[in-house]
Order: structure tokens, then sequence, then C-alpha cells
């Protein structure tokens, strides 16, 4: 008997999807994306759709952080985000972020790009380091001129342009950019209310709400196991969570992101970012 032995191969999943859009100063806009193993992503699509069963979502409910389903209470609702959010960890997915200054950005759709450029090139780091190739996956959006489409394109194409390099840098480790939509996956879902939390947090902290303080450190604690980290380590490179810019020359800006840095640490969300404050 001749044995025939085939190779499998996988390819990792990464859906983004962004938060805190509108323009207000002294907040911070959020783009993230969540790296879904391929050889878990079957197992996790079936255990999301369980959880829906669960708690009683109607086939037809599209699931985000917000607004809360019809047919649960707030406590429900609570509960079903945070099995979501354990079920993403017990199958070894990860969380990529990025933070920029409202004060700091050209304006909401140029931050988004930047946003969508630094999480797909630390993806593709990601990717690099453990040999494994990836498909990205950006919720659907309509920028002014609708530029989006060119920007992946090019993305595709030539790479990105990164600073301090002269050239585009490919990112050939990700095979393909598409868009996605709320709906379409539970995937989809999954990134919403995981930008979605850390959207929240990190405005209890902006707002100065101290009396949701304890609730926010707590569900940064719940993100924290999700955050991208280099094996054998606590902290969170930028490749996990990337403050943008790396220098703040505002000494008033600087402070406004150290004391986030500090707030997400204090969430066992442990920065390894130096922000800069040079002239």
């Amino acid at each position: 008997m001749q044995l025939c032995w085939r190779r499998v191969f996988y390819m990792d999943l990464f859906y983004c999807d962004e938060s805190n859009l509108e323009n207000r100063k002294g907040e911070f806009l959020l783009y993230g994306g969540v790296r879904i193993p391929g050889e878990q992503a079957a197992s996790l699509s079936t255990k999301i759709e369980q959880l829906r069963l669960k708690a009683g979502l109607a086939s037809d409910t599209r699931l985000k952080f917000n607004p809360k389903p019809p047919e649960l209470t707030h406590e429900q609702f609570r509960a079903l985000k945070q099995d979501i959010i354990t079920a993403a960890i017990e199958h070894d997915c990860q969380f990529l972020a990025y933070v920029v200054l409202h004060n700091l950005a050209d304006d909401p759709d140029t931050a988004r790009r930047f946003g969508i450029n630094t999480v797909c090139y630390h993806f593709h780091c990601a990717l690099n380091r453990s040999e494994r190739k990836g498909l990205v996956l950006i919720d659907r959006f309509n920028d002014e001129g609708n530029l989006i489409d060119g920007h992946l394109t090019e993305k595709m194409s030539v790479g990105i342009n990164l600073p301090y390099r002269k050239q585009p840098t490919r990112l050939s480790n990700i095979i393909g950019f598409h868009y996605s939509a709320i709906g379409q996956s539970h995937f989809t879902s999954l990134i919403d209310i995981l930008v979605g939390s850390l959207r929240w947090a990190i405005n209890v902290h902006s707002r100065d709400k101290a009396d949701l303080r304890d609730n926010a450190l707590g569900l940064l604690s719940a993100l924290s196991p999700l955050f991208f980290r280099n094996e054998g380590r606590e902290t969170v490179p930028d490749i996990g969570l990337c403050f943008s810019p790396m220098n703040v020359r505002s000494g008033g800006y600087h402070d406004l992101y150290m004391k986030l840095q500090n707030f997400l640490r204090e969430g066992e969300i442990d920065s390894e970012q130096a922000i800069t404050n040079n002239p």
C-alpha cells in the first residue's frame, strides 16, 4: 500500500475596524485588527455561533459592541460580549491596535488610512516571525472621494510607505486585501466588540469618568491576553499596541499620551513603546 502525505498550509485571517472616528479634541482615534489562526477559524466561528444561540439572538441579528440587541437585557449583553472575548483568547487570537490623538491627526480619513497602514504592516511583521501568510479583511467604509479602493490596491501591488525608508515596503506575507461588513462573518462581530471595548475603556479615561474607572480597568484586563506579545514576554511591543506619532513634540499632548499609556498599564496592557518628547 502506498501512503500519500499531504502537507496542509493554513492562512491567518486579519479582520480590521476603527472607532472614535469623530474628530473630538483630547480624544484618541483607534484602529485595530484581530489575527485569527487559520487552523482555529472554523472552531471559533462555530463557538461564536453557539454563544449567539445560547444567548437567544435571532439568526439575522447583527451583533456589535453597541447597540444592545433588543432581545437581550443589559446584563445578558455584557455576558455575551465577555464570552466572545474569552472564546477569542481560547482560540489563540491576537489583537493589534493603533491609537492617535485627534489633535495631531490631519483629519479622520487620513488618520484611519495611517491606522490601516500601521496595523497591516504589523500583521505582516507578525506573520514573518511565525513564517505564515495571511489575508486582510477591512470593515467596509466610504471615505471622502472613495479613495480607499485605490489605497487597498496600492497596498497589494506596491506596498506601503514607511518613515525613513526611500522605497515602499512590500507586505509580502499578506496575499490579499478585501472588504468585510458586519453580518457577513462572526469575525466582524468579534473585531467590533474588541475595538469597541478598547474605545469605551479609553474614553472613560479621556473623559475623566471616575465612577466608571474600575469597570474600564476590568475590561482592559479582560482584553489584555489578546494583545500581541513576543514569546516569553508579558509586555506589549508596538506591534501589539502602537501610539502614533512616536515622538510628540507638544508637551501638553505628550502628557495626554503618557497618561493614557499609564492607564492602559494599570489595566494589564503594559506597553513597551517609548513615546518621546523631542523638539
